[in-house]
């Protein structure tokens, strides 16, 4: 295993580039870095994974094979601006604003809270850990595979960037920050692929040579782990075919892809990181044909690129990065749901790094140039346990208290059920849909999502018992995104039709519709309300209808 290391028994030897030196106690080794090189290199870092992930955008998912090279999008400058409200970058800010408010020590179920409370769009594992997290299953189950089935999915895998950028050097750090927040939607391979990626960040701080990266990575996660047979297996390829990346594509795809002893998720993370490994082994250290052939691979080809530029740019810094990536970079601009521009992302990574130096025995001192100098402790780092994802453990029992869910402002349904007052409501995966305690003036508010297979619209019904004479109305609110076409909400008793309306930008007034049905004044006997919804315009069938947003109906005097 190659060192840069220098020891010595007594005496400091400070430097003005990131390497190994001497320490004043015997046989410990310390890394240095300028603070000044590392912002550098951490910008260069989320650059990268922009233009990775802008670049492949138009060809995410639409190429199972590999792509043909005259398929892959023309390079843009503009590309550097084509991120703000991509999840690749969205989605870990979320882990550092977590961290920013509470810090390391910050509990696992309150990441759990925060993450719960995310007001974008989640897809695969992601998806399915937000939503267990806002049924009431706490971390760590919430990843668990008893509680769903895509926990060795790719998303912490393209989340764990941040991990490696706040920790240069420091492998358990970022071994840590994936057993909090990785496991608060993948388990198994599928945490062990964001410590991977991170370690390759961390240790791309102070090593350009891509092997070295990946052999620093690979030891930090466990041996035993599919993931780590997959990169194993991968640099084996690469020997064996080391100008033939179309011929590793192929050994990767059958046995990653094909074989289901080890596809076992959707987007299964094993096989998309094969594909960000196959640009750093046949890129050459080339920026952009590192992210080309990443995303020439094909499936998740938007995401690998980005890990893999991603890390290559680390190597190198903004200061040795042709100007065409980052000259148009607009820096005031916000990253979608984050409080954050460049510069105050570049902030709260610094800040980051030395709570996280401080925390592994690192120091800050002044070189002779009165810059600052990250000490870094050079250390092995500790695996995580290994957890197999075909035969995993024991769940943890792990569930929110009440005091708990109330932090969270749209629980899902499954827990949230008692508060439907009766209401029995179908055609709705209760799994993509929740409440919110309030919303824009109106308490319990339901967020409909997710239309069961084959459904036309949600569907409420309740039996209702009157008193005759006493006229009564039912009346809710209804709001849906004013951008989309949106809904026909009608009302029926005992078949009858009571009330039609369309929910829709026309309608709405402060984001709602009223709806109002007057109610048999004669009733003598339980009437059975129905309420169906559908939307105005069939969605496409692959995204699902916008979601319907309306408050529990309720009777009233008229």
């Amino acid at each position: 295993m190659h060192r840069a290391v220098v020891l010595a028994a007594v005496g400091a030897w400070i430097v003005g580039t990131a390497g190994l030196v001497p320490t004043p106690v015997a046989g410990q080794e310390f890394r240095r870095l300028p603070v000044k090189e590392y912002r550098d290199k951490m910008k260069a870092g989320w650059i990268g994974q922009i233009i990775g992930v802008s670049w492949g955008a138009p060809t995410e998912g639409r190429y199972q094979q590999i792509m043909p090279l005259d398929k892959v999008p023309s390079f843009t400058e503009d590309l550097v601006n084509n991120a703000f409200d991509q999840d690749d970058l969205y989605v870990e800010m979320t882990f550092l604003r977590t961290m920013e408010e509470y810090g390391y020590d910050v509990p696992i179920r309150q990441a759990g809270i925060d993450f719960a409370n995310s007001g974008y769009a989640l897809w695969v594992a992601n998806a399915a850990g937000r939503n267990n997290l806002r049924n009431g299953i706490a971390p760590p189950d919430s990843s668990h595979p008893k509680f769903h089935n895509c926990a060795g999915a790719i998303d912490y895998q393209i989340e764990a960037d941040y991990s490696g950028l706040i920790a240069p050097g420091m492998p358990d750090v970022v071994i840590a920050l994936g057993e909090k927040f990785g496991r608060l939607m993948n388990y198994g391979d599928g945490v062990y692929a964001g410590q991977f990626i991170g370690t390759l960040y961390a240790e791309a701080f102070f090593e350009k040579d891509v092997m070295k990266l990946i052999e620093a990575g690979l030891r930090a996660i466990p041996s035993e782990s599919r993931y780590a047979e997959m990169v194993r297996d991968m640099i084996r390829w690469h020997q064996e075919n080391p100008t033939a990346w179309e011929k590793t594509w192929a050994l990767a795809e059958k046995k990653y892809n094909q074989n289901k002893d080890y596809n076992i998720s959707a987007l299964d993370v094993k096989r998309e990181g094969a594909w960000v490994l196959m640009g750093l082994l046949y890129g050459q250290s080339d920026l952009d044909q590192t992210m080309i052939i990443s995303c020439r691979c094909g499936f998740d080809s938007d995401c690998n690129p980005s890990s893999s530029g991603g890390i290559l740019f680390t190597t190198r810094g903004v200061s040795n990065l042709p100007e065409k990536y980052y000259r148009k970079l607009d820096e005031t601009k916000i990253f979608s749901h984050t409080a954050y521009n460049f510069p105050k992302l570049l902030d709260v990574c610094e800040k980051l790094a030395r709570q996280g130096l401080a925390r592994v025995g690192g120091r800050v001192e002044k070189n002779a140039n009165g810059q600052e100098v990250f000490v870094i402790p050079a250390q092995a780092p500790t695996p995580s346990r290994f957890e197999d994802l075909k035969s995993p453990g024991p769940s943890a029992a792990s569930v929110y208290t009440d005091a708990e869910m109330a932090q969270i402002r749209s629980p899902g349904l499954r827990w949230a059920s008692s508060f439907l007052d009766g209401w029995k409501l179908s055609n709705c995966n209760l799994d993509q849909s929740g409440m919110l305690w309030e919303e824009q003036g109106h308490k319990n508010v339901f967020v409909l999502n997710g239309l069961t297979r084959g459904e036309k619209g949600y569907v409420l019904a309740k039996t209702l018992t009157l008193r005759p004479g006493r006229p009564t109305a039912l009346e809710f609110v209804a709001g849906c995104d004013p951008k989309t076409s949106g809904w026909k909400i009608a009302v029926k008793a005992d078949g009858k039709d009571l009330a039609t309306e369309t929910v829709n930008k026309a309608s709405m007034t402060d984001g709602w519709t009223l709806i109002r049905a007057p109610l048999p004044a004669d009733a003598d006997q339980p009437v059975a309300v129905e309420i169906t919804t559908e939307p105005v315009t069939p969605p496409p069938e692959r995204r699902g209808p916008p979601a319907l947003s309306l408050t529990l109906p309720k009777v009233v005097n008229r």
